[in-house]
């Protein structure tokens, strides 16, 4: 990490979202596995497992007991359930529809985070209940969006988003045969939900459709992320990292072009060679190029770390959570995903992205504290740390995006310093730009998505920190803000662009074991995705 299914169909009165077929220009998205159907028609009768009555906390009391009445449930149930944010609470019925009813607390409703996480908390439910088919109640979507300041098109979008992340599953490194669950439930029981009705609509089902498509595009896009980071190192090399942006570029219908170790060499990326000279696997050096049809109305470059392993090389990590180390290209996988959401989408945009990929190894030729490299832009930096590797690969990816595409936006992603967890926490990113409207935007769409960043400096006194006596500058700095100099580090290989920002996602792009969502969490995904349609 840092440095130091099944298709189920249905047979109602609705709008049916299938995928794809959003834009001319898209190819095939990737499968969550969720098929969403949209309806104007009553929740209460659509044939389901599990039929969802979304509830605000503060309206509880006043409106429960009255939606609980005709579906013949006891408002007992609402005793011990206060309606916050994710709260379930479970209540039965007979008649027409799905016997089990999941009382869905929104909060207060005011922030798209309340409804997002009632829908991942949703989400998760049915799979614990092998729930395949949710029915949710969306009658009140129309006095939702004007208490939350939304619409009910961007609400739809974040509800579908919330459900299809809900439902994620990282096992396809499983064999199956210690699943005792399996054994006991049959291979019949979905373990996620397969099929989601949006339903009661009313006259707000073509927009809830509309925002649903869009929310099903990004959070499956983020899945797609999430996948990246769980797998292991020996599952993902930067050859198959590679790979996995090429098929990206089949499903979205953007190109890719990969560089072998030749043509780096030939474009003298020395930072990307130098940390990958301790590797049995070549490095790769991958650029994602979507363009839209028409004139596009901004190019924009987003730039993903792909360290597939870093033990830290000469200057090798401590042997406890390295395993987690395999999440060091998450800021590779968030582009990814992110080229594909746009090029779903079919935003009006040009969007490239680059991600120079390599492990980071030690070995008898690997780069070794004190060396001198040169760099792209030829800079030349003395390594103070073989572990403070990100910040060399993504110099040389810097330079490649302002000099070969001289782009409107230059953004980079990276799990890069352990500094910015003990500044910030496992849940906010740090955020540096060089641009104040830029970082706005990016801290605007990061409050809307849930995925926040924390704007730190970037001011001229951190560059002492960075000195060399040997070399122009040095990959670390003094003791002390780590996470500042590893991003003033960063900026010399802008050349100059006046439009960058780097996010540092070293916290939350991994999610430890324990307490609920573990594993790649396919950060910045959502967030790149907002900031990109708010240009479009």
């Amino acid at each position: 990490m840092p440095d130091i299914g099944r298709e189920t169909r249905f047979n109602l009165n609705k709008t049916s979202i299938i995928l794809p077929a959003m834009t001319k220009k898209t190819g095939t998205p990737p499968a969550s596995g969720i098929r969403i159907d949209v309806t104007s028609k009553p929740a209460a009768p659509v044939k389901a497992d599990l039929l969802a009555l979304p509830m605000g906390s503060k309206e509880l009391k006043k409106n429960g007991p009255a939606a609980l009445q005709p579906l013949g449930i006891d408002p007992g149930v609402l005793n011990d359930f206060k309606g916050g944010a994710g709260e379930i609470a479970m209540a039965y019925r007979t008649g027409k529809g799905a016997s089990r009813v999941a009382l869905l607390g929104i909060g207060e409703g005011r922030t798209n985070d309340d409804f997002r996480k009632a829908a991942e908390a949703l989400s998760r439910k049915a799979g614990e209940l092998h729930c395949g088919v949710v029915a949710l109640d969306c009658a009140g979507i129309g006095e939702w969006a004007k208490h939350a300041k939304r619409t009910p098109e961007y609400l739809a979008g974040v509800i579908v988003e919330g459900v299809v992340s809900g439902s994620y599953r990282f096992d396809r490194l499983k064999s199956g045969k210690l699943d005792k669950e399996k054994d006991k439930q049959g291979d019949g029981k979905p373990k996620t939900v397969e099929a989601l009705v949006l339903a009661g609509c009313g006259s707000h089902a073509a927009d809830v459709e509309t925002g649903a498509d869009a929310g099903r595009v990004i959070g499956t896009c983020q899945n797609v992320a999430r996948d990246l980071v769980n797998l292991p190192g020996n599952h993902l090399s930067a050859e198959e990292l590679a790979e996995a942006a090429r098929e990206a570029g089949k499903r979205g219908a953007f190109d890719v072009t990969v560089f072998d170790r030749k043509k780096i060499t030939e474009l003298g990326m020395g930072g990307l060679l130098s940390v990958n000279k301790g590797s049995e696997q070549p490095p790769t050096f991958t650029i994602m190029d979507y363009r839209p049809e028409g004139k596009a109305r901004k190019t924009v470059v987003l730039v993903g770390k792909g360290i597939t392993f870093d033990s830290g090389g000469i200057s090798i990590k401590p042997s406890a959570g390295m395993d987690e180390m395999k999440s060091d290209m998450a800021g590779a996988a968030c582009v990814i995903g992110v080229l594909e959401a746009v090029s779903t989408l079919g935003l009006p945009l040009r969007v490239v992205g680059l991600i120079p990929a390599t492990d980071n190894m030690p070995a008898g030729s690997a780069m070794k504290p004190g060396d001198v490299i040169t760099t792209m832009s030829g800079i030349s930096v003395e390594v103070g740390n073989t572990d403070a590797e990100g910040r060399l690969i993504l110099a040389d990816a810097l330079t490649y995006a302002k000099r070969e595409f001289d782009p409107d936006v230059i953004i980079d992603l990276a799990t890069l310093t352990g500094a910015c967890i003990v500044a910030l926490g496992m849940k906010v990113a740090g955020l540096f730009s060089n641009d104040d409207g830029l970082a706005e935007e990016i801290s605007r769409s990061g409050q809307a998505t849930g995925e926040k960043v924390w704007r730190l400096p970037l001011w001229d006194e951190y560059a002492e920190q960075i000195k060399s006596d040997v070399a122009d500058v040095s990959n670390t700095g003094s003791k002390g803000a780590g996470t500042i100099t590893a991003a003033k580090f960063l900026e010399n290989f802008v050349e100059g662009h006046k439009h960058w920002a780097h996010i540092d996602i070293a916290g939350p792009a991994f999610a430890a074991k324990g307490g609920g969502l573990s594993g790649g969490t396919g950060f910045g995904v959502r967030l790149l995705a907002d900031l990109l349609r708010s240009w479009a």
